[in-house]
């Protein structure tokens, strides 16, 4: 009897040591996954399908300045005809210096705030340069990662 106890007791001292194990190498999982960029981004992404509580991504805001409230529009309509955005704010008149040939000039611009995947930006940059009226349009990004809940 006394036996049986042993190999009880041992069976559960074993169990219980495979258990913490089990944990340990779990934790050790979500740990990693979450540490790395990579792995977290699929774990998010596949905890958005399997859930639908919120769609994650990174985001870029970009800055473009065009001659004229014309071209803006024609410019922003285009990008957003192309579905290179998810959507753009036209901003009248801002003054702008710059350095051009040399010498520092000074103008009026109209700025453009284009919300975009970052995954696109260079879509956007293509096209832009494609039928911008400036030799060298600027076009600056910020980048940030966001989750959008859709509750």
């Amino acid at each position: 009897m006394e036996w049986l106890l042993q190999r009880c007791h041992k069976e559960a001292f074993c169990h219980s040591v495979m258990r913490t194990v089990l944990l340990m190498s779990c934790l050790l999982l979500v740990l990693s996954v979450s540490m790395y960029p990579g792995l977290r981004s699929i774990g998010i992404q596949l905890h958005s399908a399997l859930t639908g509580s919120y769609i994650p991504g990174h985001h870029s805001l970009l800055l473009i300045n065009s001659p004229n409230e014309q071209a803006a529009k024609d410019i922003g309509r285009a990008i957003m005809e192309r579905r290179l955005a998810a959507s753009i704010n036209i901003l009248s008149r801002t003054s702008t210096m710059y350095y051009w040939k040399g010498e520092i000039q000074d103008a009026s611009e109209i700025l453009m705030l284009v919300k975009t995947k970052t995954s696109r930006i260079q879509e956007v940059v293509d096209y832009v340069r494609s039928v911008h009226p400036y030799a060298n349009p600027e076009v600056l990004s910020f980048l940030w990662r966001t989750a959008v809940w859709l509750t």
